[in-house]
């Protein structure tokens, strides 16, 4: 009998052994991935455009990486852009986001704690536009005259290099403060006197011209870019490189001549017209826009970003971009997609590198 109970005992004792195991394994995954996106369509619907991270929610990229596995991904539109987005960042709401350089940038300098892990875009065009009775012929006739952005995303520190590109400053206007949509509205009825923003369905409807057409200024905007929260990075580091993973596969599909007018069509659910997408990105080369990589031009525009933003006084703290940046995960998950030499790299002066983004398929199957 004592034998037996002894038996029980050991059995009961070997079996328990493992239930911690049980806890430890359904914590090794997050429940939820909450991803900000720094805006909103028209009238503030919850979905955006212009990016391969805007087609990866409007497919369901990420969605799908981790349905296997029981894990929702929530996407939170900030019609408030980059400033919201940061107050939800320091709330605690968010685990990743993509961003514009200079509201990332105030967020680091505030000590918000990030890391970045992709390049979200680069090479946005630039466009100055103006009432269409406006007879301003270029920025400098403006000065003394009002002139909106929306301060603290990156349309600001956009404006301040585009002025000082013609001798002037924010100092040369009366700068008033407006979300995107206002902005269009504004022109349209003759409210600002300019602003940075998309022109094409306001020309088509007469009530606003271009003055500056900045298509091939590869230097108005900085690199935008998309990050994790250092809490979130080092407690699921395996769950951010499959994010990592999901978003390079989705940039790949981003950048192929095949996908372009289907990635119009999705962007143009936000409201924007499809053909303002179209005459924004046609003739565009999709992989060097579309383009994830951290590569010299994306260290040195975004150190140049972190400068300008303090000679703007935009911010009082620096930001050291060497240690903000984290790149093992793209470097990891372009040799596991065997994506390694799909996009060009550029260098520190805007110039591409010779060798790089001569690849055109993935030389791995996924």
């Amino acid at each position: 009998m004592r034998n037996f109970t002894r038996k029980i005992i050991f059995a009961i004792t070997a079996a328990s052994a493992f239930i911690p195991f049980i806890p430890s394994f359904a914590a090794e995954n997050p429940t939820v991935i909450r991803i900000g996106v720094p805006s909103a369509g028209e009238g503030g619907r919850p979905k955006s455009g212009g990016s391969y991270h805007a087609s990866a929610h409007l497919r369901g990229a990420i969605e799908n990486e981790f349905k296997k596995d029981g894990i929702k991904v929530n996407w939170t539109f900030f019609p408030g852009a980059g400033p919201a987005l940061n107050e939800a960042l320091s709330n605690g709401k968010i685990d990743f986001a993509t961003h514009g350089d200079l509201p990332a940038i105030v967020g680091r300098s505030t000590g918000l704690k990030t890391k970045v892990i992709l390049s979200a875009g680069r090479f946005s065009n630039a466009y100055f536009t103006v009432p269409a009775d406006s007879s301003a012929k270029n920025i400098r006739d403006l000065k003394g005259k009002t002139i909106a952005t929306f301060k603290g995303t990156n349309g600001q520190l956009a404006l301040g290099r585009l002025l000082e590109k013609h001798g002037l400053s924010e100092k040369d206007f009366k700068v008033i403060s407006q979300d995107t949509y206002s902005i269009r509205t504004s022109l349209a009825t003759g409210d600002i006197d300019g602003a940075i923003t998309n022109p094409w369905s306001l020309e088509a409807r007469g009530v606003a011209k271009r003055i500056y057409d900045g298509r091939n200024d590869r230097t108005t905007y900085g690199p935008s870019v998309f990050w994790v929260t250092e809490a979130f990075e080092n407690k699921y580091p395996e769950i951010v490189q499959r994010v990592v993973n999901a978003s390079l596969k989705q940039a790949y599909w981003s950048s192929q001549e095949k996908n372009r007018e289907e990635q119009y069509r999705l962007w143009a659910q936000t409201g924007l017209p499809y053909l303002d997408y179209k005459r924004d990105w046609d003739g565009v080369n999709l992989k060097e826009k579309i383009n994830p990589l951290l590569d010299p031009y994306f260290y040195a525009q975004t150190k140049k970003s972190v400068q300008q933003s303090k000679d703007y006084k935009l911010i009082r703290r620096d930001v050291d971009v060497d240690s903000w940046v984290e790149p093992k995960y793209l470097k990891r998950g372009l040799v596991e997609l065997g994506l390694e030499n799909y996009w060009p790299q550029f260098d520190a002066n805007i110039k591409p590198i010779a060798g790089t983004g001569t690849q055109t398929t993935p030389t791995k199957t996924w």
